[in-house]
């Protein structure tokens, strides 16, 4: 809410464990406590980060501003298309280059009743995911970026960052090159890859609109406005030069079906890189 100043201050509201599912598209996923942004002009709008599998819709009032993880993609009736090939010739410009850079490292994670995105983050078989994307799954299948499928196992998870790790076949995808996310800025040109809606290897253009944003008691994201959408969870947030800066991770939305709006939200690459030590360690 506004302060006495009209200055916007980040207000925890807590929830059950237990809480339906967020809204939208049904998966089988629990959401955790959300953190609730809220700011008042002359109603007020609520923001709510929701690190479950998610449905939107429902829980939000007429005018709420809702985060929502857009990942797991219903699987039936879904059809995973692969890549688009990459066409001949050299790069005509950095996004693109950079796309080719990361594409193919990037994957379709399928857990059980959905779908998520993933990418490799070295040459020993790791791909890095949301935790959300493979909640209840000890194995997944991955789609690769020629349409081909391969199998891989969850080796661990951290809820609070949102990070899993999934262990596959070393020769089946190439290693993406991770960056750094202490030096974004404001402004910066990134891309978000992954299979929003079941479309494997989408990319998508934006800017980081914040690099370190707070929302309540969750820990800082960068904020986007680069598409994401359902589908997209897990995927890499990537820098002009193809090096993967974030995991895509939640989206806001207005309530009910609106999609993406232009602000999303990735866990920072810094994190994910610590994060999956040690997940890779004690796995």
């Amino acid at each position: 809410m506004r302060d006495r100043y009209g200055r916007v201050r980040l207000v925890a509201r807590p929830q059950s464990p237990d809480a339906a599912p967020p809204q939208g598209r049904p998966t089988g996923a629990h959401p955790e406590p959300p953190a609730a942004l809220a700011k008042r002009p002359r109603r007020t709008r609520t923001v709510t980060l929701t690190l479950a599998a998610a449905v939107v819709a429902g829980a939000a009032t007429s005018g709420a501003i809702t985060l929502i993880t857009p990942d797991r993609e219903p699987t039936a009736g879904t059809i995973a298309a692969p890549a688009p090939a990459p066409q001949g010739g050299a790069p005509t410009n950095a996004t693109e280059a950079a796309a080719q850079r990361i594409l193919p490292s990037v994957v379709q994670v399928r857990a059980g009743r959905g779908t998520g995105s993933g990418v490799a983050i070295d040459g020993v078989g790791h791909v890095v995911t949301n935790a959300h994307v493979v909640q209840g799954s000890d194995s997944v299948s991955l789609v690769l970026a020629d349409g081909s499928t391969t199998s891989g196992r969850v080796i661990g998870s951290d809820e609070r960052n949102d990070i899993a790790v999934i262990a596959t076949n070393p020769n089946a995808v190439r290693a993406a090159t991770i960056g750094q996310s202490g030096n974004l800025r404001i402004g910066q040109p990134v891309i978000a890859v992954g299979s929003p809606l079941g479309l494997n290897g989408t990319v998508t253009s934006g800017i980081v609109s914040s690099p370190n944003r707070s929302s309540g008691s969750r820990p800082e994201m960068i904020q986007t406005d680069a598409a994401i959408n359902p589908g997209n969870s897990g995927g890499p947030l990537v820098d002009l030069q193809g090096r993967v800066v974030g995991i895509n991770t939640s989206i806001a939305t207005l309530g009910g079906p609106s999609g993406n709006i232009g602000i999303g939200f990735a866990v920072p690459v810094d994190r994910v890189r610590t994060v999956a030590q040690a997940l890779i360690s004690q796995g």
